[in-house]
This record gives C-alpha cells, sequence and structure tokens, in this order.
C-alpha cells in the first residue's frame, strides 16, 4: 500500500517566524509556549524548526519557556496508562532514578519541549515531577528557586512569569495545557496530597497541594469570552496569546466558583 502524502500545510522556519510576529509575538518579551507539533501541519525538520522558529520572533533578547514535566517520576500505584501490577510497586521505588535536570526527559508534554530542554544554552528548574526549561536571557533568572515541594504555585517558575509580565502561547495546544491555571488552586482553598518520588536518598513521599486540570478547557472557555486573548493561525495551528498574570487572576475566580475543591482527597499509597 502507498504512503499516503503528508498533510500540509508546508511549515518553514520562516512561516513560524511570521505568522508568530503576525500573531503578535513581540521582540524581547518572554513567552510560555504551550505547543503540538502535529497540529501545526507539515513542519520541514520537525521540532528543532519550532524552536528556531520561535527563538527568531523573539529575537536575541527574547525568552522561551517551556513545561519539561516528568509525570513518571511518581508513585507507580497512581500510574494508570498503563498501570503496573502491584507487586512491582516496591521494586520501581526501589530501583527509579531520581531527577536530574540535566538528563531526566520530559515526559507527556509534546517533543517541542524536549528539544527545548537539550538546546544549547537551556536552563532547566529543580523540582522532580513539574520542571521548566528556558532558553534566552531571562532563563536562569526564570528556573532558579523551584522548591522542592510546590509544583506549580508561589515557589515555581509560574509566579516568576507572572510577576515579570510573561505571555503564554497556546500553539495548538488547548487550554487543559495551559499550566498558569494550576497557580490559581494556590491561591484558593485547595486540598492537599502526599506525592511520592524518588529523591536523594531514596523514596520519599512530601505534602503538597492537589493540582488539577479537570474543566481547565470550560474555565479558558469562560477567559477567552470575557478577557482579550489574541486568536490566529500558525501553520494549520490554532494559536492563542495572553498575559500569564490575566490567566491567574481570572481561573482564582472562576475556580472557586465552578471548581471548589476543598474537601480533602486520600493520600496515595507510600
Amino acid at each position: 500500500m502507498a504512503t499516503p502524502p503528508p498533510t500540509g500545510p508546508l511549515v518553514t522556519r520562516d512561516t513560524l517566524r511570521t505568522q508568530l510576529g503576525e500573531l503578535g509575538v513581540r521582540p524581547g518579551e518572554t513567552l510560555l509556549v504551550h505547543s503540538s507539533l502535529s497540529a501545526l501541519g507539515w513542519v520541514n525538520g520537525g521540532a528543532v524548526t519550532v524552536v528556531l522558529g520561535l527563538l527568531d520572533a523573539l529575537g536575541p533578547e527574547g525568552t522561551l519557556v517551556v513545561p519539561t514535566q516528568t509525570g513518571d517520576i511518581s508513585d507507580p500505584a497512581l500510574w494508570r496508562g498503563p498501570p503496573v501490577p502491584p507487586e512491582w510497586w516496591a521494586a520501581i521505588r526501589a530501583t527509579m532514578p531520581a531527577y536530574d535536570p540535566r538528563i531526566t526527559p520530559a515526559r507527556g508534554v509534546g517533543v517541542v519541549p524536549e528539544t527545548v530542554r537539550t538546546w544549547p544554552g537551556a536552563k532547566r528548574s529543580a523540582h522532580p515531577q513539574t520542571s521548566f526549561a528556558a532558553v534566552g536571557p531571562r532563563a536562569a533568572e526564570l528556573t532558579e528557586g523551584h522548591a522542592s515541594d510546590c509544583r506549580l504555585g508561589e515557589r515555581s517558575p509560574l509566579a516568576k512569569l507572572e510577576a515579570t509580565g510573561a505571555r503564554v502561547l497556546l500553539l495548538g495546544a488547548g487550554y487543559a495545557s495551559c499550566t498558569g491555571f494550576h497557580l490559581a488552586e494556590y491561591r484558593i482553598p485547595s486540598p492537599r496530597v502526599a506525592v511520592g518520588r524518588p529523591g536523594p536518598n531514596g523514596w520519599e513521599t512530601v505534602t503538597e497541594v492537589s493540582i488539577s486540570s479537570d474543566r481547565f478547557d470550560e474555565l479558558g472557555y469562560d477567559f477567552e469570552r470575557d478577557r482579550p486573548v489574541v486568536r490566529g493561525k500558525v501553520g494549520a495551528a490554532e494559536a492563542r496569546l495572553f498575559p500569564v498574570a490575566d490567566a491567574v487572576a481570572y481561573a482564582e475566580r472562576w475556580l472557586a466558583v465552578h471548581r471548589p475543591r476543598e474537601e480533602e482527597f486520600p493520600h496515595p499509597p507510600v
């Protein structure tokens, strides 16, 4: 059977630089990007071209930030995609490699963040499960000091991105991917949970704010209805551009009303 021709449009580095500029990405700004490579069309050069196009649009004074989360560094008792047999759990906990920002690959956030993570000069934050990577003049400032017991809260890069006027670019990704909404969960009543993971001295458990992207799509729909969100196309992808601070402030109000979560969640096995 013949291989079908690729689905377009053809997207190049120049395409990305031009269309990101037309969308409103400004040279010199700081941009938190959530992306889907497949949504863009046929990208000549794949994820490397996407990163080059983003850096072109931001210019030498701009900073590119991406989530480089590592959800597989977690308690195997909670794994669902796929689950592992309970009789394996103890051995997995005892032998799972601890997080190393230099070599631990990102997981579940797409190929573009993994490409940024390995980019020359990239900096990466220290949280073992919800790190961010950045390239540009502000990369070190934004990624340093990510507390090990604060996944996406006040002592994470998200709070720094909010404070420095950064914007979010959803590039073929939906609002369910918008990490900025999670910062709002730290500012309203939220349950706390025990989070297990490998540490430098063996398996460890920390108490954290429970985070959930449940109903983030609905939250995003209302946010876009009520607040200024720049919309356009980059390649074949729907793109949205808005300030981190706007998203966090709106989510604080929306989540408190539409998704209250004050009840205590059960702790996972440790």
